[in-house]
């Protein structure tokens, strides 16, 4: 006899019968979990991938847009400045503001340098122990 969603009613088997269909079972399930991750998986690498482009758009119009500011920066001055003078000032400006972010990142850099390195304080942390059992 079948259920209306299609399944064989079950109550009738014995317990020996639905013991013996656990292993199956449980493969079903470790085989429908297993596919469902990988579906979920492939959804998520499909949305992360679209979410990638849209960014690497972004920052394409934003590449394009800083000379286009910079242009503006230049015209503006110019209302007060010769052309020429604007666009050096612009230029020292920007070079300014490049070495003070380069500076900012070879500080970070060099801080990161002087941690402790784990590797070492392993190496540090088994040649005390051998010391001390040396002693004794």
């Amino acid at each position: 006899m079948t259920t209306p969603r299609g399944f064989r009613d079950r109550s009738d088997d014995s317990i020996f019968e639905l013991i013996g269909d656990i292993p199956e079972l449980v493969r079903n399930l470790v085989v429908a979990e297993i596919n469902g991750a990988k579906a979920w998986a492939q959804r998520t690498a499909k949305d992360a991938g679209i979410g990638a482009g849209w960014f690497v758009g972004a920052l394409v119009v934003l590449f394009w847009a800083v000379p286009v500011f910079f242009a503006f920066v230049i015209a503006g001055l110019s209302s007060w400045w010769p052309v020429w003078l604007s666009a050096l000032v612009v230029f020292g400006v920007m070079v300014v503001i490049t070495a003070i972010l380069a500076l900012l990142g070879y500080l970070r850099f060099k801080k990161l340098s002087n941690r402790e390195n784990p590797g070492k304080a392993i190496a540090e942390d088994v040649r005390i122990v051998k010391e001390a059992r040396d002693e004794y």
